[in-house]
């Protein structure tokens, strides 16, 4: 079925930088905050406001969100839904790779039903259970891979890729691994059109989750002295 061309430019993007790092020591998860209107050709059209890009499923799981933002969320909810439910009949809680696996499985049967509006969404997946940390990348085709150095996702790739292929380290530390993520999404800053507004990152590690940096980027215009 295709999709009307004014609907197309409707629709709410993330746009985005997200980036999943494995450290020696836990795992950086890091994105921007610009939300953007699409246009038929993929690209922006109109840069529509923040939103946090990093959500908290429970507190052992984060999720980053690149994609339709309503689907993004969407997904979200229901995994944080499926996954209690899941605890409560089992009297456990589910593993990171089960909750992984529930994830690329609703992505898998959403991109795959016919719509007017296809469902259109990318995870990266981090947390921590008993047997360690965890980082997947759920791809919106409901492709599912566990990640053992780093991930990068959305449309500020093309910057960040060069950085993390030439800086990224095996064993990097949490906090070399947080000005790692933070340089890539600044690299994409004025480049990437769907990248901007501000910056959030997590870092995880076994028993415990953190919001390490929540900062809001700003553009000053200044007068040139003559």
């Amino acid at each position: 079925m295709e999709m009307d061309s004014e609907i197309k430019k409707s629709i709410l993007k993330t746009g985005t930088l997200t980036l999943g790092l494995v450290c020696k020591d836990g795992i950086v998860i890091a994105a921007d905050r610009r939300q953007s209107y699409g246009t038929p050709d993929g690209g922006v059209s109109y840069l529509a406001g923040k939103a946090k890009k990093i959500i908290e499923v429970n507190d052992k799981i984060i999720v980053t969100t690149a994609g339709n933002a309503s689907d993004t969320r969407k997904f979200a909810s229901i995994l944080r839904a499926e996954l209690k439910l899941g605890e409560l009949r089992a009297k456990s809680e589910a593993s990171i790779r089960k909750a992984a696996n529930l994830l690329s499985t609703m992505l898998y049967n959403i991109i795959r039903q016919p719509s007017m509006i296809p469902g259109i969404a990318h995870f990266l997946l981090a947390g921590y259970d008993t047997e360690g940390i965890h980082l997947y990348n759920a791809m919106p085709d409901g492709y599912l891979e566990e990640i053992e150095d780093y991930v990068a996702s959305g449309s500020g790739i093309r910057q960040a890729h060069p950085i993390l292929d030439s800086e990224y380290k095996k064993e990097i530390t949490t906090k070399e691994g947080v000005d790692l993520a933070v340089k890539c999404i600044r690299a994409s800053l004025g480049r990437e059109p769907g990248v901007g507004e501000g910056v959030n990152v997590y870092v995880v590690k076994k028993g415990k989750i953190e919001e390490v940096l929540s900062k809001e980027f700003s553009t000053d215009f200044k007068e040139k002295s003559k």
